[in-house]
């Protein structure tokens, strides 16, 4: 199938999906907020894919939002435009389309699967937003992070502001939330908001593909379960998470995948691990 931002291969039980507007800096029109949530559930409704990486071409990662997702008096992904103008149901329209916004997002950390970011130049705006909502973020030395909202007379609405502190200590990121200024690479890298910095994108995508085939060997249920609970543990107290892993593993943990593993090990081969079922689509 063909997308409007996206170029997506699979190879391997790894995805790779590039932003695919380069002259346009790969801002978010409409199409990307459809298709970006819906690409990665496909692919996990699937069950064949281990690993996502998300990576882009040309200057810039992403510019972020770009205007015409805001055209008319509610916004462009909200539709019903020209219905009404009483401003209690057009400004309800718009809360609609912000939680439409947001759970385009939201979807990366919904998959069963990782989901990598591989940014270069410019993660602007939105694209902060949508980087802060995978499992793991790699840059390369030109890379820069910006909360461009402020710089525009509005709030983050999209996901940086509630993921963003999770990731980087909040003084930090209240200090960039507040004043608008970019993040370079090495000092996402020293705060922890990228796990690596690379001289230059073909390095980085060596790499984190190479890490994706990683993750992507081991066993998916045990994957799928290790984002789980790491989800959860960043949103609830250690006590409710630790009870949450051992309700889990009451009813996903058996022994055929640690067995297989061992079996591995002892053979001196690769462990084979069946995929996930595909999510169901209907009753």
């Amino acid at each position: 199938m063909g997308y409007t931002c996206f170029d997506v291969e699979v190879t391997d039980k790894v995805a790779h999906l590039r932003l695919n507007r380069p002259d346009e800096l790969n801002t978010m029109i409409p199409a990307f907020w459809m298709e970006l949530p819906r690409i990665v559930r496909e692919l996990d409704d699937d069950g064949g894919v281990r690993a996502i990486v998300i990576s882009s071409t040309g200057r810039h990662f992403s510019a972020g939002m770009d205007l015409s997702v805001f055209t008319g008096e509610t916004a462009a992904l909200g539709g019903g435009e020209g219905r009404t103008t009483e401003m209690g149901r057009v400004r309800a329209r718009l809360r609609q389309t912000a939680r439409l916004l947001q759970d385009s997002f939201n979807a990366l950390e919904q998959v069963r699967m990782p989901v990598l970011a591989a940014v270069h130049g410019g993660v602007v705006g939105g694209a902060l937003d949508l980087v802060t909502a995978c499992d793991c973020r790699y840059a390369t030395e030109d890379a820069f992070f910006v909360i461009q909202e402020i710089n525009i007379g509005m709030t983050a609405d999209v996901g940086t502001l509630q993921r963003l502190p999770k990731l980087i200590p909040e003084g930090v990121a209240r200090e960039y939330a507040y004043t608008g200024r970019r993040m370079p690479a090495a000092r996402a890298r020293e705060v922890g908001l990228v796990n690596e910095v690379y001289p230059t994108q073909a390095e980085m995508l060596d790499d984190v593909m190479g890490i994706a085939r990683e993750i992507a060997a081991k066993s998916p249920l045990a994957i799928w379960g290790s984002k789980e609970m790491l989800n959860y543990a960043r949103d609830h107290s250690v006590a409710d998470a630790l009870n949450y892993i051992a309700t889990w593993q009451t009813g996903m943990f058996q022994p055929t995948d640690m067995l297989e593993s061992f079996a591995a090990k002892g053979e001196k081969r690769d462990p084979v691990f069946d995929d996930l079922l595909p999510n169901p689509s209907e009753l």
